[in-house]
């Protein structure tokens, strides 16, 4: 895949998927939380697996983020489990996004330049 094959404003270098397993989801609020989402600048794709409980989100973690999607879907009343699996994901998820973000913000090092040789180095 390339980043054309994302909209507008994803790089396939920065996107991450995400599973995060869900409470207090019904009826009414699930496309309104779907919807709302799927508007968030950075989002590739957002859908909800009712079977499973569960809203897939992919994403570049250089434009969004775990904590604003969550703001998201609490204010339609529903929020993430309450489970161990989905709290140990849930922080390790941030911890991935912050990364991919911390990385984007770093500058490349051209691959063709030479270290400079360190004091007292026999190298010259």
């Amino acid at each position: 895949m390339s980043d054309l094959d994302h909209r507008g404003g994803v790089k396939e270098v920065n996107l991450v998927v995400r599973h995060l397993k869900l409470e207090g989801i019904t009826a009414e609020n699930k496309q309104i939380i779907i919807d709302e989402i799927d508007q968030i600048i950075g989002i590739d794709s957002v859908s909800y697996d009712d079977e499973s409980s569960t809203l897939n989100v992919a994403y570049d973690a250089t434009h969004c983020n775990l904590d604003g999607i969550e703001e998201h879907i609490e204010a339609h009343g529903a929020e993430l489990s309450h489970g161990w699996w989905t709290r140990f994901k849930e922080g390790y998820y941030k911890y991935v996004d912050q990364n991919v973000k911390d990385n984007d913000e770093n500058e490349p090092v051209p691959r063709n330049s030479l270290p400079k040789a360190l004091p007292g180095s026999k190298k010259h």
